[in-house]
Formats: C-alpha cells, sequence, structure tokens
C-alpha cells in the first residue's frame, strides 16, 4: 500500500520531516498559485518523493465548490489545464460565500462538472467521509463529490478519525464499498497527525493510525493519503512502514 502526505503548509520544517522518509511516497502540497507551488515543491525533492501534486487553496474561500466565486473558478482551472493537480471539494471557509454566492450555484457547478469532464489530466478530490444515502445525495447535490465512474477523478475520502471516530465496523464498510465501486480510484486521508487552518484540530493516536492503516490495507486500498506531513515523527513512521 502506497502511502502519501499531505502539506498544508509547506515550509522548510515540514520539508525536514522527509529525512524520516525511506520508503517511497507522494506530497499534496497546497498553494495558492502554481508560482508559488514551483518555488515550495523546490524544498520537497528526495529521492523518495516521487510525485507532488499541486493542491491549490485560494484566499477568497480557501476551498473549491460551486459556492466560491466563479472568477476564482476559473483562474484554478485555467492555471491547473495541463497538469495532475488536487480539488479540495469543501464548504467555504467564509461561510458567507454560501449565501452571497447563492445566485451563481447552479451555473457554478456546471462550470466545475463541465471541467472535470474534459480535463484529460487526473484530478484527485479530496471530499467528506462517509458517502452514504442522503449525506452522500446531500453532498453531490452540493458539488462537493464527485464519481470516478462519472468524473474519471481519484476520489479521496478524508477519514479523519482524531476528528470524528465513526467507528471500526462502519470505516470496514464504507472503504469496502469504494474500493468495490471505484477500485485504485478510491483513496482514503487518515489524520490529523498535525494541526490545519483551523487550528484546533486534534491529534490522531497511534492506536487509531494503526486501526485505520489495517482497514485499509486489508480492503486493498491502493493509496492512502495522511494529514499532514509536518506531523511524522519516529513513532507515527514507525507505525505507517508496517503497512508500506
Amino acid at each position: 500500500m502506497k502511502v502519501s502526505f499531505f502539506e498544508e503548509f509547506p515550509n522548510k520544517k515540514s520539508a525536514e520531516k522527509l529525512k524520516l522518509i525511506n520508503y517511497p511516497t507522494k506530497v499534496y502540497l497546497a498553494a495558492p498559485s502554481i508560482k508559488e507551488f514551483n518555488e515550495k515543491k523546490k524544498l520537497f525533492s528526495s529521492k523518495y518523493v516521487k510525485q507532488i501534486i499541486y493542491w491549490p487553496i485560494v484566499k477568497e474561500s480557501y476551498w473549491l465548490s460551486p459556492f466560491t466565486d466563479r472568477k476564482v473558478l476559473l483562474r484554478v482551472m485555467n492555471e491547473c489545464e495541463n497538469m495532475q493537480f488536487m480539488w479540495d471539494a469543501e464548504i467555504p471557509k467564509k461561510r458567507r460565500l454560501v449565501v452571497t454566492n447563492l445566485c451563481s450555484f447552479f451555473k457554478n457547478k456546471k462550470l466545475i462538472y463541465d471541467y472535470f469532464k474534459q480535463h484529460e489530466k487526473t484530478i484527485y478530490t479530496a471530499e467528506y467521509f462517509p458517502e452514504k444515502g442522503i449525506a452522500e445525495k446531500f453532498l453531490e447535490f452540493l458539488g462537493l463529490m464527485f464519481k470516478p465512474t462519472k468524473f474519471n477523478n481519484k476520489v479521496i475520502k478524508m477519514v479523519y478519525s482524531s476528528m470524528h471516530d465513526f467507528g471500526e465496523h462502519f470505516i470496514k464498510k464504507e472503504v469496502k464499498k469504494g474500493v468495490e465501486m471505484y477500485g485504485d480510484k478510491f483513496m482514503v486521508g487518515l489524520g490529523t497527525i498535525a494541526k490545519g487552518v483551523k487550528g484546533d484540530e486534534p491529534l490522531l493516536s497511534l492506536k487509531l493510525l494503526k486501526r485505520d492503516l489495517e482497514i485499509c490495507k486489508n480492503n486493498n486500498v491502493n493509496e492512502v493519503v495522511i494529514f499532514r506531513l509536518n506531523g511524522l515523527n519516529e513513532k507515527y513512521n514507525n507505525v505507517i512502514k508496517k503497512f508500506i
């Protein structure tokens, strides 16, 4: 199983964590523009880092959705036109955008869907977990869920057990279903081992990290992505290496 990492705040300190890694990995690197991404990714050069994926974050809404300003969506789409990248599909950090951009919601949703269908390179989508019943339909309606069978994307379901533990049985069931439906295009995000933009994210215990990695490994998940690289230490890494 491949183990990759998100890095939301790329800098020299977080890049130093790569010294702990002696197995092939990928890094999903957040940046507000492709120019800054290209500058930051130089810090993460390593013989073990096989790929660095652009993760656009925008000052206007932070994450991307039909509630994001249309001009911002177009800007991101244009700069990512000929490359693989990660689309972080979440409700805007500035919640007021849900109201102020409500009138353009359906036009923006169509714009996003059309872009996904036409994009020739792989788009990774970071999405809320789980995908079940009414919740699944609601997330799909909001333009926050992209089925690989429809959009040919690779989906990363954010199973952040430190923030909300769905329970072993439920996670197993959902992960198994995801792999059955989408194969290698179904990926799992695990965490959190460091704080993110909210600043109050609780840290994942070693016990839950082991459990979640075990669930993914036993259900043939091809790749997991851990949030985030800066939180990696010897203890976490020793658990991770058992599942490579």
